[in-house]
C-alpha cells in the first residue's frame, strides 16, 4: 500500500528564484524506512516540509505537483488535518518543545491532551514513548534541563505518542552522541516493523546503510537515484553528489571487494566482515 506519492513536485521560497524541489517524483510503501541523502542545499528538509504540509502551507512560495500522504492531498488539506496521519522531528529540539510544560512527561502528553485523548490511554502511550527512547528516567525533569540528545529524544517521544501512520524526522541524530544514534536508530526500526512509515533526512551513512530499506539520493533539489543502500552507496559516481560512502563500502572499494553474486559493495560492518572473512578463508585454503 502506498503511504506516500511524490508526482512532479516543485517548489521555491519567496525569497529565492531557484527550484528547492525540482520535478521530484517517487513512491513509499507502508512500513518501509526511507532515508534521504545529499549534500546540504539538496532540497533533504524542504522535501520533509513539504510531506507534513509545511510546505506550501506555512512557507508558503511558488509550489506544483503534487505530494499525497495516505492519499490526502497536502495542498489540499490543512496541516490540522495531515497531522493526524503524519508527524515530524526537526534537526534542533528546540523548536518543538512547547515551553508551557514543567516535566518531560507532561511534555510528552501536550499533544494528546489537545486531541482528547482518555487520561488513562495518555499514561499508557507516555510510559511506552519514556521506554522505548529510553529517557523514563528523566520524565520528572524540567525540559530545559535535559541534555541535546535527550531533548531531541523527548521531541521523538512527543510525535511517537501521538501514533501517526507516517514519522518525517530531518537529521533528528545531530544532537546525538554514538550510543544515543544508534538508540534512536533501533527505535524507529522497531516503529517501521509495526507499519509505521518512516521518513529520515540523516548524514550519518552508516546508520542509514544499516536501518534503511531505500535511500533517496538528492542533489540541487532533484532525484538522483532511489534504490536499496547497497546500489546506492555502491554508485561511482556518489561523491560529485556531495556523499561519501560508509567506512565499510570504501574499504571494500578500495580492495574491489563485492558482496559475492552481486555488482554492489558492502555497506555495514556485518556485509564487510563476511567478506572480508571469505576472503582470508580463499587466502589460506
Amino acid at each position: 500500500m502506498k503511504k506516500i506519492v511524490v508526482e512532479g513536485l516543485k517548489y521555491k521560497y519567496p525569497s529565492s528564484d531557484a527550484l528547492v524541489l525540482d520535478n521530484m517524483s517517487f513512491e513509499v510503501e507502508q512500513g518501509e524506512f526511507i532515508g534521504i541523502i545529499g549534500k546540504n542545499g539538496a532540497g533533504k528538509s524542504t522535501l520533509c516540509q513539504a510531506i507534513v504540509g509545511l510546505v506550501p502551507h506555512f512557507y508558503k512560495g511558488a509550489y506544483g505537483g503534487k505530494v499525497l500522504v495516505d492519499g490526502l492531498e497536502i495542498k489540499e488539506h490543512s496541516i490540522a488535518e495531515t497531522s493526524l496521519k503524519v508527524g515530524i522531528v526537526f534537526q534542533n529540539p528546540f523548536t518543538q518543545v512547547t515551553g508551557s510544560k514543567m516535566t518531560v512527561y507532561e511534555e510528552i502528553a501536550f499533544g494528546l491532551e489537545n486531541i482528547a485523548i482518555p487520561r488513562a490511554e495518555i499514561t499508557e502511550r507516555v510510559d511506552y514513548v519514556l521506554d522505548l527512547l529510553q529517557i523514563a528516567h528523566v520524565k520528572h525533569h524540567n525540559p530545559f534541563d535535559l541534555s541535546g540528545g535527550q531533548m531531541q529524544r523527548m521531541a521523538i517521544a512527543s510525535i511517537i505518542a501521538m501514533k501517526p501512520e507516517i514519522l518525517v524526522l530531518d537529521e533528528p541524530t545531530s544532537q546525538l552522541d554514538p550510543e544515543g544514534s544508534e538508540e534512536v536508530f533501533r527505535a524507529i526500526k522497531d516503529l517501521s516493523k509495526q507499519g509505521i512509515t518512516v521518513v529520515m533526512a540523516e548524514h550519518k551513512m552508516e546508520k542509514v546503510a544499516e536501518h534503511c530499506n531505500r535511500v533517496l539520493l538528492l542533489d540541487e533539489g532533484k532525484v538522483i537515484d532511489f534504490d536499496t543502500p547497497e546500489k546506492i552507496f555502491s554508485k561511482e559516481d556518489l561523491e560529485t553528489h556531495g556523499v561519501v560512502p560508509p567506512v565499510f563500502t570504501r574499504v571494500c572499494k578500495a580492495l574491489g571487494i563485492k558482496k559475492a553474486g552481486t555488482d554492489y559493495y558492502p555497506v555495514t560492518l556485518a556485509d564487510a566482515t563476511a567478506v572480508l572473512g571469505g576472503r582470508r578463508d580463499d587466502q589460506n585454503s
